[in-house]
């Protein structure tokens, strides 16, 4: 995922200020909040205020923790290596060859998510079906991503800043009205939470899937404790987003409103929609309808800057203006294509990414460690905390976040209908 980190489209190894933190961060935080933002609230509904915060705390520990795992595992190798290369040394082929499908998987279908819905999004503002508002999504945006980490940097520092300028104005909003009896969801005092809260897990972890752009910020940086900061900034970002969102979203639309929008697959209109239904203020709904606009647009460059690096390195396309452009045309075109054939619903792509992605951001990065500090002792080097029994505990959390999709999936959860 290397290939992109200096500006190819400049002259290589000059000299230039480091990169700051805040940067690194707001890539990170980029990739997490597009998915966990929109996806978040309708997953939640079942296990609604309290559990959705537990959730997502613990998920957030836990996926920090896994990205530092990875990085201590890439010390040994030079700054350009990657996720595909590190893997298939340390733990072979075969488990390589896995870890590449889900890697692929996970990032094609967060990125078919967002190419589908913002052409839900766009069809009205630009008076076009949604299947050529998505065309034009990708055209227009995914050039960031061909052009460099550098321009994805500074594009998600202004998204991240524009988000957080529309979030507030728009939880602002929504923050004044909420109302504690809809947040605690008190009216319904015989209603179960608990029961929920393993279903929404997948949809939690893909909220911080941000691992495909470890080996990127540790290139970017020049480091691995310069980027682990960037990381821990990053994910703690996301996570202070995620508390206020779901506070204002679950203040004010009830959780029996959640109802019609799961059955349309949490799709990301719908959920605009019925929070317009409640939201008095046109500038209010205007500035949450920029904000989910932003959302998907931060995590769609953030996320393709690491299937397009991951690309690079798996396709040993070189880093010319020609190479750049068969990694652009293999990272963005199969997503929008099927986004075009097959759209279905936003929270039900995301728990499918969610329960792949337990492979690459809880498993392997817990098992590259494992084997790395067998042959790796340097103790004045960084290294991921919390010993081995930290690597057995994120391992058993992919696994059984894994476990509890499929459960979910076959009817051996329980499902939210109101």
């Amino acid at each position: 995922m290397a290939q992109s980190i200096d500006m190819p489209l400049e002259k290589q190894g000059a000299k230039e200020k480091g990169p700051s933190l805040i940067g690194g961060a707001c890539i990170i935080a980029s990739v997490c909040v597009g998915a966990g933002m929109l996806g978040l609230p309708s997953a939640g509904a079942g296990a609604w205020t309290f559990w959705s915060i537990v959730a997502i705390s613990l998920t957030m520990a836990v996926m920090t923790i896994s990205g530092w795992m990875l990085l201590e595992a890439y010390k040994s190798y030079d700054l350009k290596a990657s996720f595909n290369t590190v893997t298939k040394d340390i733990l072979g082929e075969k488990v390589n060859l896995f870890n590449n499908l889900t890697v692929y998987f996970v990032g094609g279908i967060l990125l078919y998510a967002y190419i589908t819905s913002s052409g839900l999004i766009l069809q009205d503002m630009l008076g076009v079906s949604s299947q050529i508002s998505s065309i034009l999504f990708v055209l227009v945006f995914s050039i960031f991503v061909w052009h460099s980490t550098r321009a994805v940097d500074r594009i998600s520092v202004v998204l991240i800043t524009f988000m957080i300028l529309s979030f507030v104005f728009g939880v602002s909003g929504l923050a004044v009205n909420v109302d504690f009896a809809i947040l605690s969801d008190s009216i319904n005092s015989n209603a179960s939470y608990t029961p929920y809260v393993l279903a929404m897990l997948p949809v939690a972890l893909t909220s911080f899937g941000y691992h495909h752009s470890v080996g990127s910020m540790r290139s970017y940086y020049g480091d691995e404790k310069r980027a682990s900061k960037a990381i821990l900034l990053g994910t703690s970002i996301a996570l202070a987003l995620y508390f206020l969102w779901l506070f204002s979203i679950f203040g004010n639309l009830p959780r029996t409103d959640f109802v019609p929008i799961i059955e349309q697959g949490g799709n990301i209109d719908a959920l605009l929609g019925a929070l317009g239904s409640v939201i008095e203020s046109e500038r209010v709904a205007s500035a949450i309808n920029t904000f989910s606009m932003a959302a998907i647009l931060s995590s769609f460059i953030g996320v393709g800057l690491g299937v397009f690096d991951y690309l690079a390195d798996l396709c040993k396309f070189d880093d010319t203006k020609q190479g750049r452009g068969k990694t652009w045309a293999v990272t963005f075109l199969p997503p929008l294509v099927l986004s075009l054939l097959f759209p279905f619903g936003f929270v039900i792509a995301i728990g499918y990414a969610g329960a792949a992605a337990t492979v690459w951001t809880c498993i392997i990065p817990a098992l590259l460690v494992y084997k790395a500090r067998k042959t790796n002792t340097d103790e004045n080097t960084f290294k991921a905390p919390g010993g081995n029994a930290m690597v057995y505990g994120v391992i058993a959390f992919g696994v059984l976040t894994a476990v509890f999709h499929f459960m979910s999936m076959v009817g051996f959860l329980p499902a939210f209908t109101g």
